[in-house]
C-alpha cells in the first residue's frame, strides 16, 4: 500500500534504525534516512535504495544546516540518531553530549519550523538509574549515572519544552535493551552481540559482575512494529512510554540461553562490574498495552533464535 507521508528517520542506518526504515518501507511511507554511518552501516539499507523506496543523506545531526536541509517536506520524524554506549561515553561525554543533545536540538528546531506534524524521540531506560523499584513505569524518577543516560535525560526535557510551547505532536520511546540482527561486533557492543560472537568462536564469555544483575531484553522488530503504532496513532502526543518485554532476565540466564542455542563448548568467566552499570532493570510496559496495543511478540530464546539465523556485522 502505497502512502503519501513522508518520514525522517535519523540514524537510520544503524541496526534499530533499519529496522524500522523496514517496517515503514513495507507499510509504503516514503522514507529519508539521514545517518553520518559512525554508528550504522549503508548496507543495512541498501537495498531500499537501490530500489529507489529509500533517499540516503549522509549527513550529521550535529550539523543545524543539513539537518534543516533534510526536514524540508517531511510529515514525521523519526529521531534515534546517537551515540548510544555507556562506555564510550564515559571515555568521551562531551562528544555524547553534542550527538545526543546538539542533535535532538537541531532537529527539533528544524521539525518546528518544517511543521512536522508528529516527532518521535527514542530514548532510553538509562535515563531511570538505578530503580527504586520493579517493575519501572514512567512515573518512576530519572537519576541517570552516566554521560549517555545524562544526555538522553537532557533531549527528553528539551523534546517536552518543543511539545508544550511550540505545539509539536511529539511522543518519546523509552526503550530498555533492544537485541536483534545487524547488531555491530566491537569494543563496545552489547552483551548480546559479545555473547554470541564468544560462543561461535570458543571463546569465554565474560560476565561484569556476579551475573546474578538483570535487563528487559526486547527484540528490534517489536521495536519497529512500536514505532508504526506511534505514528498512527493520534492520542500519545506528549507523552512517555515504556518499551521492553516487562520479563527480567540474568546475565547468567542470558550467558546459558545463548551457549545452549549455539552449542557452544564456551565457558564464562566474571570481572569485576563495570562503571555506569545499573543492577536490575525491567520495564512495566502497560502504559503502551493501554494506550495503542503494544504487546511484544518475540521471547528471548525466540528474538535470538531469528538473531542467530543471521550473522552479526563486525564494525
Amino acid at each position: 500500500m502505497k502512502r503519501d507521508i513522508k518520514v525522517l528517520v535519523s540514524g537510520g542506518a544503524g541496526f534499530i534504525g533499519s529496522h524500522i526504515v523496514d517496517r515503514l518501507v513495507a507499510e509504503g511511507f516514503i522514507v529519508k534516512v539521514l545517518d553520518n554511518l559512525s554508528f550504522g552501516k549503508l548496507d543495512n539499507i541498501i537495498h531500499h535504495v537501490k530500489e529507489g523506496s529509500v533517499e540516503f543523506v549522509d549527513g550529521d545531526v550535529r550539523d543545524a544546516e543539513v539537518v534543516k536541509e533534510c526536514v524540508q517536506e517531511v510529515d514525521y520524524v523519526v529521531h534515534l540518531a546517537a551515540l548510544v554506549s555507556v562506555p564510550l561515553s564515559l571515555e568521551k561525554p562531551l562528544l555524547t553530549y553534542e550527538i545526543n543533545v546538539k542533535g535532538t536540538l537541531n532537529m527539533l528546531n528544524s521539525s518546528v519550523e518544517a511543521d512536522v506534524e508528529k516527532f518521535v524521540y527514542i530514548s532510553s531506560c538509562a535515563v531511570y538509574g538505578e530503580p527504586k523499584y520493579l517493575p519501572i513505569d514512567e512515573r518512576h524518577p530519572a537519576n541517570p549515572i552516566s554521560p549517555y543516560a545524562e544526555s538522553k535525560l537532557a533531549a527528553e526535557n528539551i523534546c517536552k519544552t518543543f511539545h508544550e510551547k511550540n505545539g509539536l505532536d511529539l511522543a518519546i520511546l523509552r526503550l530498555f535493551n533492544v537485541y536483534g540482527s545487524r547488531q555491530l561486533f566491537n569494543d563496545y557492543s552489547g552483551v548480546i552481540t559479545r555473547f554470541i560472537e564468544c560462543a561461535k568462536r570458543g571463546s569465554p564469555l565474560t560476565i561484569y559482575g556476579d551475573g546474578e544483575q538483570t535487563r528487559d531484553f526486547v527484540y528490534v522488530g517489536d521495536v519497529a512494529d512500536v514505532v508504526l503504532k506511534v505514528l498512527e496513532n493520534n492520542s500519545v502526543s506528549g507523552e512517555v512510554f515504556n518499551i521492553g518485554s516487562g520479563k527480567a532476565t540474568s546475565i547468567n540466564e542470558l550467558a546459558k540461553t545463548i551457549l545452549d542455542l549455539t552449542g557452544s563448548n564456551s565457558t564464562v568467566v566474571y570481572e569485576g562490574a563495570r562503571a555506569g552499570d545499573i543492577r536490575h532493570s525491567c520495564a512495566d510496559i502497560s502504559k503502551a498495552e493501554r494506550t495503542f496495543g503494544y504487546k511484544p511478540k518475540f521471547t528471548l530464546k525466540e528474538g535470538l533464535r531469528k538473531m542467530l539465523s543471521i550473522p552479526l556485522q563486525e564494525a
